[in-house]
Formats: C-alpha cells, structure tokens, sequence
C-alpha cells in the first residue's frame, strides 16, 4: 500500500514522505490515526506544499540551531492564562501555547514537538521549558505564566 505521511512516524519517515507499507499497517493504524493518506497524483501536489512548510521551519545545522538558542535563552516569555484565585489554572499549559507565546514575544517560531515541558504546568509563577532546536543543541526558555 502505497500513502503520504502527514505526520513524523518513528522508523517510517517524516511529513511529506511516498512510503510502500503492508496493507494491515497502513488500513489498520495509519490511516485511521490521521499519521497518513492515501497516494494519488492529486495527494503528491499537497507533498510538494508539506515539504517546503517543513524546510522553512527546518533549522539548517548546529550552528544556526546555536543562534536561535541564543535568541531564545534571551528572551522574556509571557502567557497569559485564566487562573483561579489561589494561582491554579484552569487547565494546563500546552507546548503549543508556549510556542505561541515565544512567537508573541518576538521570538524565532519554534516546532510544538521540539517542546519538552517535564511536569505539566498547572499554576502561575516562573518554570522552565527545554526546546530541542537541534539533537546536539538544547535551549532553556523562561517562561512566566501569568494569570490574565
């Protein structure tokens, strides 16, 4: 069975990639959990677009990925989240809401994926979050989460 990955599968390959998988694996557990479609000429056009999305926000080498962790370690990152009055938020803090707000404050756009919050992030105050921005390359961004 012939599909487009739309999303990083491990050991298969990343968004945009023509992969040849059994038909069980693609029917069964790919298709189904939106990690691929299937192929047709149309399909490979949107591959083209996916590819080029993705090279645009490619970081290109270990000394680019230094330069964005200097700009990020830099910055002041602010979100505003509803919270109680004790400090407790009325959720959590997603790594897609911390992308957000590095983009907000004037940062370099970051993937959600490369995001590792350790613990969730529940309450109001100062945390840090870690970007892998490259696998030898690791900023600290510091992040205060304010009731708003």
């Amino acid at each position: 069975m012939k599909l487009i990955l739309s999303q990083e599968v491990e050991g298969l390959g990343a968004p945009g990639d023509i992969v040849e998988v059994k038909d069980g694996y693609g029917r069964n557990y790919l298709v189904p959990r939106g990690l691929a479609i299937g192929w047709t000429r149309g399909a490979e056009k949107q591959i083209t677009t996916i590819k080029r999305a993705r090279d645009a926000r490619a970081i290109q080498g270990k000394e680019h990925a230094s330069e964005v962790k200097n700009q990020l370690e830099q910055l002041a990152v602010t979100l505003a989240v509803k919270a109680g009055d004790t400090g407790r938020l009325f959720g959590s803090v997603t790594p897609a809401d911390i992308a957000g707000a590095i983009k907000a404050a004037g940062g370099p756009l970051v993937e959600k994926r490369a995001i590792a919050v350790g613990s969730p992030i529940k309450t109001t105050g100062k945390h840090q979050v870690s970007v892998q921005l490259h696998p030898e390359v690791a900023a600290t961004v510091r992040l205060e989460v304010a009731a708003g």
